[in-house]
């Protein structure tokens, strides 16, 4: 597991602990929140290099090259973590970072899946390795399988290249399994990386989505760490009655807090092995909401007492992902990340200490951000498709017979679907929607051109001409709408821009949004992206779309792990059945 090596040597560490060599910082006259018992304690804080060496009463360790903080008034805490990011929701690591260390979260849990799809285990490393430099602790969870299914997963995702990304010190476990029925049924691979992490002292986060509580045994037996996927009370409790680190979560998508934290502010249970999670919640989620410190005031605001919520993204935080003897508390010998707060119930601080150093102040990020030279990372997947392939309306269109029952793919909220067959009009060879303002078109094109999975979706949205997005759980080529035509254009623009979203109609696209990181993720500032956010939301609500959160819509729709019908490289895909009722089809190769 990754302890950080000390910049402090231990011999000057205890030296300035005795008084016997001045400190680098001195936080005075706070109120230390102490994590591991409990209390608020008056007492002063001395650090030395990335090193807390002394929490205590006594003035110790003040020379007269030691910069003095006076806390007075104020309390000092451990900075947050986050246990459980996705690092791509349209912002990019560097951007998210920005935005969330002003905000207290001192250490991010990221997951690896788009870099690991793009740039294969060396790239992923490479990446992992340059990021460091940021001023916030950054750590990964290695995936084991995609969310959509790929003939050829099974060598991209290799156990022995997944084995080899767990044995970097960066990494520290495995991320979630979102198709936890492979390790129910006790799948060799699955079952052999899980164990392998263990054998490194590393966890293996969990994805229990709908799980029983007898199948919930079966997973905990098989090695699972934790899990964030409770959406109530009693499902929370499930999780955490079988020993798994039990992560509530309230995010852009399952703004769940408010009915799981309800055991815990009727003082029904420990807290011990409870966590908060913002589970990748989108641009304009954490600018209005905030990040971790958001989850803080509302977990206070229904009841819950302010020591009790800080250890749940502090101390339990750090014990899950066993770094607690260096993260997680105001003690002696952890590394100085550490917040001073006006109060205990904003949770917004005033200045953030990072390593030992203050990267942020009232709220302004004052460390310089290294620049990430993206294009020393390229994608092994370019967007490479032909653009008169793209430009043929019938690469959209589903093909029918006459009479023929098509399986749609019903949204019946932001990423749920149900499947439900209908005998749709066609004009001899493709299934014509334009009796049905319910429908649309929904095709999957290959990035290289070289295949496509097509539907038909309804309750998406029924004014949206054409929509194109890499944005999704694949990034191959997504596009949906009701005229075929626009979803020529809305396509070429995307082929244009290397990767992004784009909205076209009438033959104009109306709205683009590029994405050329993968083309999953922006290069440009969080303030930015929120913006772009915001006018993508604008633009398909206006449009019908009648859901709150687009980018989770157009993320999942070409998953293999959520309910119902789903668009993927396998073809249109039954989740439920686990069979492909559309096989892809196969398109010649342009040279």
């Amino acid at each position: 597991m990754r302890i950080q090596k000390f910049e402090a040597d231990r011999r000057e560490l205890i030296e300035v602990a005795r008084g016997d060599r001045p400190a680098d910082l001195f936080i005075r006259g706070g109120t230390v929140v102490n994590v591991y018992s409990g209390e608020l304690l008056p007492h002063h804080v001395a650090i030395y290099k990335d090193r807390i060496a002394y929490v205590g009463p006594r003035k110790v360790a003040v020379g007269d090259e030691t910069q003095v903080v006076d806390a007075a008034g104020m309390f000092v805490v451990p900075g947050y973590i986050e246990t459980h990011s996705h690092p791509w929701i349209l912002y990019n690591p560097v951007s998210l970072a920005e935005r969330i260390v002003p905000l207290g979260t001192t250490t991010v849990v990221h997951d690896t899946l788009f870099f690991y799809l793009h740039l294969g285990y060396k790239g992923t490393v490479e990446l992992i390795e340059a990021l460091r430099d940021l001023p916030i602790n950054q750590l990964w969870l290695a995936r084991m399988v995609a969310q959509a299914g790929y003939p050829e997963e099974g060598e991209w995702f290799n156990p022995a290249f997944v084995r080899k990304l767990l044995e970097h010190e960066d990494v520290i476990g495995t991320a979630e399994l979102t198709r936890w029925p492979m390790l129910y049924q006790g799948d060799p691979l699955i079952v052999g990386t899980i164990e392998f992490a263990k054998e490194l002292g590393k966890v293996s986060d969990g994805h229990t989505a709908g799980c029983s509580f007898e199948k919930l045994n079966v997973l905990s037996a098989g090695g699972l760490s934790a899990c964030h996927e409770a959406i109530t009370a009693r499902e929370m409790l499930d999780r955490l009655r079988l020993g798994l680190w039990t992560v509530l979560r309230n995010s852009s998508l399952r703004p769940d807090l408010q009915e799981l934290i309800e055991p815990v502010v009727e003082g029904q249970i420990s807290t011990q092995r409870l966590l908060m999670t913002t589970d990748g919640p989108n641009p304009s989620f954490i600018e209005e909401n905030g990040f971790l410190d958001g989850l803080l005031r509302q977990a206070v605001r229904m009841g819950v007492p302010p020591v009790t919520a800080l250890q749940m993204v502090t101390l339990n935080a750090a014990q899950y992902l066993k770094l607690d003897d260096d993260i997680g508390g105001i003690a002696p010998g952890r590394r100085a990340d550490v917040l001073i707060l006006p109060d205990l119930e904003n949770f917004r601080p005033a200045r953030v200490v990072r390593a030992g150093r203050e990267v942020a102040r009232d709220g302004r990020l004052i460390a310089p951000i290294p620049d990430i030279a993206w294009d020393l990372y390229p994608s092994m997947k370019p967007l490479s498709v032909a653009p008169e392939l793209l430009a043929d309306p019938n690469l959209y269109r589903l093909e029918a017979k006459d009479g023929e029952k098509v399986p749609v793919i019903e949204f019946i909220s932001n990423v749920i679907t149900r499947r439900t067959d209908a005998a749709l009009s066609t004009d001899g060879e493709y299934v014509a929607i334009g009796d049905r303002p319910d429908l649309a078109y929904a095709a999957l094109v290959a990035r290289d051109g070289t295949w496509v999975a097509k539907g038909v979706i309804r309750g998406f949205g029924g004014r949206i001409g054409g929509l194109a997005s890499t944005y999704n759980t694949t990034t191959e080529l997504l596009v949906i709408g009701r005229d075929s035509g626009a979803m020529a254009v809305a396509a070429e623009r995307v082929r244009q821009m290397g990767g992004g979203i784009a909205l076209a109609e009438d033959g104009e696209v109306k709205l683009d949004i590029p994405l050329p990181l993968y083309g999953i993720m922006s290069d440009r500032p969080f303030a930015r992206v929120v913006r772009d956010h915001d006018r993508l939301l604008a633009a398909v609500q206006k449009r019908g779309f009648p859901f709150h959160d687009i980018l989770y819509s157009l993320l999942f729709l070409t998953c293999d792990f959520l309910p119902g019908l789903r668009l993927t490289p396998l073809g249109l895909y039954d989740v439920k059945r686990a069979q492909v009722v559309r096989k892809r089809r196969n398109l010649p190769v342009r040279s």
